[in-house]
Order: C-alpha cells, then sequence, then structure tokens
C-alpha cells in the first residue's frame, strides 16, 4: 500500500505539473500576446486536471499532490514523519519529470531555468492566502463533505488563479519544478524560497484555524 501511495503521489504530481507548464505553454502560444487569455487557458486546464487526479488518486494516496498538503496532514497525525518526508520527495521528483516531460512535447530545452522574477509583498501575500485557502478547503470538505472534495479543490484553485496577485503556486513542489521552466508558469529560482516560505506560512495558519472550525472538541472530562 506504501509503494502504491507513493507511485501516485509521484505520478500524480507529473501529470499535474505537465499539465500546468504544457497548459501555460500551449496558451502562450495561442494567445497572440494576450495575457489574460494566456492565463484563462492555463487555468481552465489546472482546474481540469487537478479534480481528475483526486478522483482517481484520492483513494490510493489522498492525493496530496503537494507538499504543503503532506505537512499539514502531518501535523494532524494522519501519516508519519517517514511517511510524509517519501510523499514530499515522490512531489518533487515526479513533478521535476512532468515539467521535463511538458518540454519535451513543447520543443523546447527540456532542461532550463527561468527568468520571470516573481516577489514583493503583495505576491508574497497572494501566496500565503492561496495557500490558506487552499488548505482549508481541503480540511473542511473532507470534514463536512468528503465526496465533494475533488471539486471543491479543483474550483478553488481555478478561482484563486484569479484573485490572488500570484496566480496561486500554493504548492512548494510546483514552485521548485516552475523554477525549471523558463516558460508562461515559470519562477526564477531567486524567488522560489520567499513564495515557498508564504505558502508554509498559509498552509499552517489554515491548520490552526480549520482546528477551530471542523475538529470535533474534547470530550470534556467529570
Amino acid at each position: 500500500m506504501r509503494r502504491r501511495a507513493l507511485l501516485a503521489e509521484a505520478l500524480g504530481s507529473l501529470l499535474l505539473f505537465t499539465a500546468v507548464i504544457g497548459s501555460g505553454i500551449m496558451a502562450e502560444r495561442l494567445a497572440g500576446g494576450n495575457v489574460a487569455i494566456a492565463l484563462l487557458g492555463n487555468t481552465l486546464a489546472t482546474g481540469a486536471i487537478l479534480f481528475v487526479l483526486i478522483t482517481m488518486f484520492g483513494p490510493v494516496s489522498g492525493a496530496h499532490l503537494n507538499p504543503a498538503v503532506t505537512l499539514v496532514m502531518r501535523l494532524r497525525g494522519h501519516l508519519s514523519t517517514r511517511l510524509a518526508i517519501a510523499y514530499a520527495a515522490a512531489q518533487v521528483a515526479g513533478g521535476i519529470v512532468g515539467v521535463w516531460l511538458a518540454h519535451l512535447m513543447f520543443d523546447q530545452p527540456i532542461v532550463e531555468l527561468s527568468s520571470k522574477i516573481r516577489g514583493g509583498p503583495g505576491q508574497l501575500t497572494g501566496e500565503a492566502v492561496a495557500t490558506f485557502g487552499l488548505i482549508l478547503t481541503i480540511l473542511g470538505t473532507t470534514r463536512m463533505r468528503p465526496a465533494a472534495v475533488p471539486a471543491s479543490v479543483a474550483l478553488y484553485i481555478t478561482a484563486a488563479y484569479w484573485f490572488t496577485s500570484s496566480t496561486s503556486f500554493a504548492n512548494p513542489a510546483i514552485t521548485l519544478a516552475r523554477s525549471m521552466s523558463d516558460s508562461f508558469a515559470g519562477i526564477a529560482p531567486a524567488s522560489v524560497l520567499a513564495f515557498v516560505a508564504a505558502q508554509i506560512v498559509g498552509a499552517i495558519a489554515a491548520h490552526l484555524v480549520a482546528h477551530a472550525l471542523f475538529d470535533e472538541p474534547a470530550a470534556a472530562t467529570a
């Protein structure tokens, strides 16, 4: 079961990151310089693939596909530290291969680095908000309406691409992987650390808020 879970996390991340990078390249090529149209294409592909992947891999591994999700699940005691580290490694490794696969499909250099600087207080706040909302969506929907998790996550990310200043990376693994693509969805390596820090802050804040909102209170003792 553990091997299947790790394979699901690696393969799911591969497909997710391929979709994010590939749709970004396709959208940019077809949009004729219209950034809004390019972002819309990138958004729709990402939301759609998230619904599919969470539906398919959720029963196998939980379909974290994101070290921030895995961190929160470790904090909540749903998996061991060792397994959480293995999940994160599978997500990063699978995701990087996904980026390379997207480059191969679109005849870009397979190995490259992004030159797109992203940062500043606004975008970092956007990343914290994006990750906070994603984690809260996962925890709240899992608690209140588990069958709706795939749709809820897909719809949240679709919305967050547009209402956050950072276009909602909300995932440390995909942030790292996107630094390896000099494409529409890329982020310069120098911007990665600050984005990841903002994501972790947002994830931990959502964990604490979800505990207050959704977790069952401890039984009172006599």
